[in-house]
């Protein structure tokens, strides 16, 4: 089935009828402002301003239901800028209300705003009108619904990466903190966040307490902390280089509480990954395809868990080239006339969902028998550089994992477009 944009626009365009309230949010914190216009771009009433609760809400699902009466019309849809995270309360609410809520491109808003009356000037209720009138045009995207499991997986990745900043800060620290106290514990462990280091840095930090110790008291203190253990010949070295450290003796009381702190964040934020990433396994079994997409060898629970967190229901895509939209990796070129300007991604979509989708074919090639040949004759067959036969495959895995959620059926190995006998 080939995926093709402008039906998907004109059928937007089609769905607006002479029946339809077309009606514009301008989204704030506390306050918001609706303008409505009909099929043809006519404004109809007057604006309303309503407060960011049921209340409010309430009073604009009554003027809404007031101008269809007087306007005679039996329809209504509702289009917003998704702005931060203060419009999730009214599109449920109105969601919940059967009334349909669309959203429109906040870019596009502030590129069609002298459309109206040919001037720079902004306010809430113009912005309201834009947002009418883009709605009106086709210019809107619908808002996908999304099952429980699907919004915990897009909570959960969300303080996933809030974890990971801050686990990546404290060990970005730890790096400082012995470079200038311990310069020298690079000699013993080649990796300063690795379990022996960490342990060294719990139990003597400071070459000045290393100095004054026996060999075989380091490695029985090392057994307290760690079933597998650095041997005698780590610990002599340790003491050695203690003896002739270069790093400082200033201020070591404050260094030590440093460490302290920074270590105890270490724990913290360790612990909550393990935890966040233990649900994330645990909601993922809730989605019923799951099992057929970590069939796909290299495709790992993590990634999968970002990349259905990002989309929600992968079935409700018609086709894999629609995800990559969503994500904002579809082509876009700018040309005029003999000039022809470079194609590059549009990356108008979900960061998150690219980095995870990338992440994703980075591994299945490296993993993965199909997509590992498929990477090998783009590269040395067809002569493309690795990014581009990266991005490329990238396309492919999106209409691999789109068509196995609309069937749910298994991964097939051998309906993998097959290459030429060169490939191998």
């Amino acid at each position: 089935m080939k995926f093709k944009m402008q039906e998907k626009q004109n059928q937007l365009i089609e769905r607006i009828s002479d029946q339809h309230l077309i009606v514009g949010v301008d989204i704030a914190q506390q306050v918001h402002v609706a303008r409505a216009v009909n099929y043809r771009g006519i404004v109809v009433g007057d604006p309303i301003t309503f407060e960011n609760n049921e209340e409010g809400f309430t009073r604009l699902l009554n003027w809404i239901n007031e101008l269809k009466a007087t306007k005679r019309l039996n329809t209504e849809i509702v289009g917003m800028e998704p702005t931060g995270h203060y419009w999730l309360s009214l599109s449920k609410w109105l969601y919940n209300q059967y009334v349909d809520v669309v959203t429109v491109n906040p870019h596009l808003v502030k590129r069609n705003k002298e459309n109206r009356d040919n001037t720079q000037s902004k306010s809430d209720k113009k912005d309201a009108l834009v947002i009418a009138d883009m709605v009106k045009n086709g210019y809107y995207s619908y808002i996908r619904p999304t099952s429980e499991a699907f919004e915990e997986l897009r909570v959960l990745n969300a303080n996933r990466d809030v974890i990971v900043k801050r686990l990546v800060s404290t060990e970005n620290q730890i790096h400082l903190w012995v470079d200038i106290v311990f310069p020298e514990l690079r000699q013993v462990f080649k990796d300063v966040t690795c379990k022996g280091a960490i342990a060294t840095l719990r139990l003597f930090p400071t070459p000045l307490e290393l100095q004054s110790l026996e060999v075989q008291y380091i490695v029985d203190s090392w057994k307290s902390l760690m079933k597998r253990q650095p041997g005698l010949k780590k610990a002599k070295l340790l003491i050695q280089l203690a003896k002739n450290s270069i790093g400082t003796t200033l201020a070591i009381d404050a260094y030590k509480l440093h460490l302290e702190v920074l270590l105890d964040e270490l724990d913290l934020a360790t612990a909550q990954l393990e935890r966040v990433e233990k649900d994330i396994k645990a909601a993922l079994n809730k989605i019923s395809y799951t099992d057929h997409l970590l069939g796909i060898k290299g495709l790992t629970e993590i990634t999968l868990g970002g990349i259905l967190g990002e989309t929600g229901e992968l079935s409700n895509f018609a086709h894999g080239n629609s995800l990559l939209r969503h994500a904002g990796l579809h082509l876009v070129e700018a040309s005029s006339g003999k000039w022809k300007g470079q194609i590059v991604l549009s990356k108008r979509g979900r960061s998150r969902l690219r980095r995870f989708l990338f992440l994703a074919t980075m591994s299945l090639v490296a993993n993965n028998p199909e997509f590992k040949e498929l990477h090998y004759y783009n590269v040395h067959i067809k002569k493309m550089k690795k990014m581009k036969s990266i991005m490329k495959l990238i396309g492919k895995l999106a209409r691999i994992i789109v068509g196995i959620a609309r069937r749910n059926e298994a991964y097939c190995p051998e309906k993998v477009q097959s290459l030429p006998p060169l490939a191998a």
